[in-house]
């Protein structure tokens, strides 16, 4: 079983604020996952009037569920000030002028400030790996969101940069990747979080490179830093780097070096209450302990 690696927050913040105006030239696979999951919204029947964009970054779907959902009102959720300052300053003037743009909260994916029910397209893209619990943040999702509202999303499975935590094994006792979770663990943990008819799928992409140092650039600029609160306390040297770069290279084919990204898309209801004959709701009593 592999270590269980908890995630700093306030290191998270840190380093999407610094990336903040890096973010959108180095995020071409969050750009592109992000258009092939608001075209997955072309497919299902839903009409929100309230949007919950979370880990919204630098605003990447703002236009796409704009466009989908004109009359709707987007709230923007990030943990990094920085992230939200620079999506609101890439807002058009007029958008500024009317505040016709989204309604910016800083916040916690697995804390959500926002009351019971008040949204009805719950829509993260490539955010969720950052929190610490999974099922923590899917039950947030849910009471957030009103009866019949829809929850989209995606996220990393466990293939993702396999080839850099290969690299990294052994070099210095220390955790430099986060731990990503399964597509099948997700799906349970949504039933269990009282969603309804979950669908889950998965996508590999393959980025490609020319050293081992431009990959970790790239992550580096849209703020993936290690986060691990069990990090070294100081940056890893020259030794830990050559190392790196001397085990990726076992990876290079055809003159590059593979940076596998595993995607998990997926999308499930809150169910509207069950009505008993009478058109009241249905509470399902549970018993306690044994007997």
């Amino acid at each position: 079983m592999s270590e269980m690696v908890v995630i700093d927050k306030r290191a998270v913040r840190r380093s999407f604020d610094r990336a903040a105006t890096t973010y959108d030239a180095a995020a071409v696979l969050q750009h592109e996952v992000c258009k092939r999951s608001l075209e997955r919204l072309d497919f299902i029947r839903h009409a929100p009037q309230r949007i919950l964009d979370a880990g919204c970054g630098t605003g990447n779907a703002w236009q796409g569920l704009g466009a989908r959902y004109p009359s709707a009102r987007v709230v923007a959720l990030d943990i990094a000030p920085g992230m939200l300052r620079q999506a609101r300053a890439a807002l058009s003037w007029h958008q500024r002028l009317l505040r016709r743009g989204p309604l910016a909260i800083c916040g916690d994916l697995e804390r959500l400030p926002l009351a019971g029910g008040s949204i009805d397209l719950a829509w993260s893209n490539l955010a969720l790996q950052w929190v610490n619990t999974l099922p923590r943040a899917f039950a947030e999702m849910h009471r957030v969101l009103a009866p019949g509202g829809l929850f989209l999303f995606t996220t990393f499975g466990p293939d993702t940069l396999k080839e850099l935590r290969a690299a990294q094994a052994d070099t210095d006792g220390h955790p430099h990747l986060s731990r990503f979770t399964d597509m099948h663990d997700i799906g349970d943990m949504l039933v269990e979080a009282g969603f309804a008819d979950p669908v889950i799928d998965m996508e590999t992409f393959t980025l490609t490179y020319g050293d081992a140092r431009a990959v970790m650039r790239d992550l580096k600029a849209i703020g993936a830093h290690n986060a691990a609160e069990n990090r070294p306390a100081s940056l890893s040297g020259k030794q830990w780097l050559a190392a790196v770069e001397r085990n990726y290279e076992s990876f290079r084919r055809d003159g590059k070096l593979p940076a596998t990204f595993e995607v998990i898309y997926g999308h499930a209801w809150r169910p509207m209450p069950r009505l008993g004959p009478g058109g009241r709701p249905v509470i399902d009593i549970k018993p306690v302990g044994g007997g």
